[in-house]
Parts: structure tokens; C-alpha cells; sequence
């Protein structure tokens, strides 16, 4: 006859569970996770941790693609060229112009590009469309290589 009952906890060593259910305590899936896990678009029960102690989380930052190359084309119509300005020489150098619209005086536009249509307009309308030449940085002049072995010799 046995005087001690054995342990209940004694018997659940070696056991998965350790006495519990299959679900609870039987890993690190009742804790929610390690790190930043549940923190996904719904997760409001973590948004106030996170926006207290790391702040830009939400939200895009900076270049969103390595491929993206955001240019800004700054483009003028024909018509909006009658509107501004007066007839006479107009410096658009940066700028292309498009066809869009309506011109009767004569204009000297001087532009970056011209669309076939916006060119086809100013002549029309006895003004002219001249193409702005775009600023290229002077390179040194190559060196040649009879040059250099003449160099090397005299050293």
C-alpha cells in the first residue's frame, strides 16, 4: 500500500502539453508572437505602442522604387503663349509646346521641343519656331597615346 500520492505535475514531465490543453501553453502561440508580429494593417491593439515608440512606421518614406525617376516636364500650349504673352520674341527655353489652342499674331518662340501640330501653328500664323540649344559641359580633350609614351620616355 502506497503512503504517498505521486505529484500531479510529476506525471506531466515529458508530456507536450504538460497537463493543459493542445492549444494553451504549449508554445509561443498563445503570446502573440516575437518582435513586430501582429502589427499589420488591423492591428489596433499595437498602434499606440507603435506610434509612441516608433514613430515613422506608418506611412511611405522617402524613394518608394529604385526605378522610379520622378521629371517634371514643364509643357506650354499655343494658346496659352497668345494668352501671356504679347506678340514678339518669347523665351521658353525650357518649356515644350503643344498644340492646343488658338494663335493669330506672329511670335518668335524659342523652346525646348515642339510638337509637330504647336510648330505647324506659330508658322502658320507668320511667327517662327526655334529650337532653345541645351547647355553640355566641355569635357577635356583626350589625350592621345603617342602623348603619353613621349611623357613616360622623358620621366
Amino acid at each position: 500500500m502506497r503512503l504517498k500520492k505521486r505529484n500531479k505535475r510529476s506525471r506531466a514531465r515529458g508530456n507536450r502539453t504538460l497537463g493543459w490543453a493542445m492549444k494553451k501553453h504549449k508554445g509561443s502561440g498563445n503570446r502573440g508572437g516575437c518582435g513586430m508580429a501582429g502589427t499589420g494593417k488591423r492591428a489596433d491593439q499595437r498602434k499606440t505602442w507603435v506610434i509612441k515608440y516608433q514613430f515613422p512606421y506608418f506611412g511611405k518614406q522617402g524613394m518608394t522604387s529604385r526605378s522610379t525617376k520622378h521629371k517634371i516636364n514643364l509643357i506650354m500650349n499655343v494658346g496659352q503663349i497668345a494668352e501671356k504673352y504679347k506678340s514678339g520674341d518669347v523665351d521658353l527655353s525650357k518649356y515644350k509646346i503643344l498644340g492646343e489652342g488658338e494663335i493669330s499674331e506672329k511670335y518668335t518662340v524659342k523652346a525646348k521641343s515642339f510638337s509637330a501640330l504647336a510648330k505647324e501653328k506659330i508658322e502658320k500664323a507668320g511667327g517662327k519656331a526655334v529650337l532653345a540649344k541645351e547647355k553640355k559641359e566641355k569635357l577635356e580633350k583626350p589625350v592621345k597615346v603617342e602623348e603619353k609614351k613621349e611623357v613616360k620616355k622623358k620621366k
